[in-house]
């Protein structure tokens, strides 16, 4: 739902406080554009930033993140380039809140599994547990380091637990923060809490931007 450009103002902020170059992918949406065409999309501009980012904006070194649908399209875009030999160049992934099942078989998975965004995104795909649509059943070794990003409150609390645990027991290094009381999408709001979690997401990328 929505477009790219509802984050601007996010990543303005982005690449001011931190000096980077922010790529948002204005990938198209169901159900006009059902999967694979998200990550197709966020694949594709993945693609281009390993083979031309030098170039463009002086630094071979990537990170990549996204919050909820964003968060499942990282992670999905991550074992795609992973498959490819081509995620040597990301550093870090921040996944805050994201939705990590869409087959409605764990516990997160299932209180959603009736939602209308998840039937007009793969309800034609008869196995939604492929680790193209549902990362938590994916291979997951071979990542770059990732911090997850969640509230108490959210309903997808309990799938980014185990996705953090799945994400440590392939070998990967994960950092996982919970925040007290606060509802999926609370890093969008004007919060004290969120503007904790923001301010503690900038500097796990300054550090993980700037390790040798």
């Amino acid at each position: 739902m929505d477009s790219a450009a509802r984050g601007d103002v996010r990543n303005r902020r982005l690449a001011d406080a931190l000096h980077l170059a922010v790529v948002s992918v204005d990938y198209r949406l169901a159900p006009e554009h059902p999967w694979p065409a998200a990550p197709d999309d966020c694949e594709a501009a993945a693609l281009w930033l390993v083979e031309q980012a030098r170039d463009r904006f002086g630094t071979a070194r990537l990170v990549i993140g996204g919050t909820s649908a964003g968060a499942t399209l990282a992670l999905a875009t991550l074992l795609r380039l992973r498959d490819r030999g081509a995620v040597d160049g990301f550093v870090g992934a921040v996944l805050q809140f994201g939705t990590y099942d869409l087959s409605g078989q764990t516990p997160a998975g299932r209180q959603i599994a009736d939602e209308y965004f998840i039937q007009a995104y793969a309800g034609h795909v008869a196995d939604r547990t492929l680790p193209d649509i549902s990362p938590i059943y994916g291979d997951l070794r071979g990542l770059p380091p990732a911090l997850l990003v969640v509230g108490s409150a959210d309903v997808l609390l309990e799938d980014n637990l185990a996705m953090a645990g799945r994400l440590s027991a392939a070998g990967n290094r994960v950092e996982l923060r919970v925040y007290p009381e606060a509802p999926h999408g609370f890093t969008g709001h004007p919060t004290a809490m969120a503007r904790t979690a923001l301010d503690g997401i900038e500097s796990w990328l300054l550090d993980h931007i700037a390790q040798p």
